[in-house]
């Protein structure tokens, strides 16, 4: 009885696609439309900006101090408003 092992039926996306799916999403603030211009589930575009939101210490398994997560969070804000500003 010989057993093949199955083919993965998965999609592999590599860095690079996924950096670009991300930065459609971010071009068209709508990763619904980034998904459908790249013919990939949403879900996929909503992980991967989950993902790339992660803070590379706790990526590594390092804990953030409620301050510095605090912090990081309000930078973020910061970034993201700056930038809205930028492409009025």
């Amino acid at each position: 009885m010989n057993e093949t092992p199955k083919p993965d039926k998965r999609r592999k996306y590599d860095a690079a696609f996924r950096a670009e799916a991300l930065r459609l999403a971010e071009q068209s603030r709508s990763a619904q439309a980034a998904a459908r211009a790249l013919n990939i589930d949403p879900k996929r575009i909503y992980q991967w900006q989950k993902a790339a939101q992660t803070p590379v210490a706790a990526a590594l398994g390092a804990t953030l101090g409620p301050d510095t997560a605090a912090e990081l969070r309000q930078l973020r804000a910061l970034a993201r408003r700056q930038a809205q500003e930028l492409d009025i």
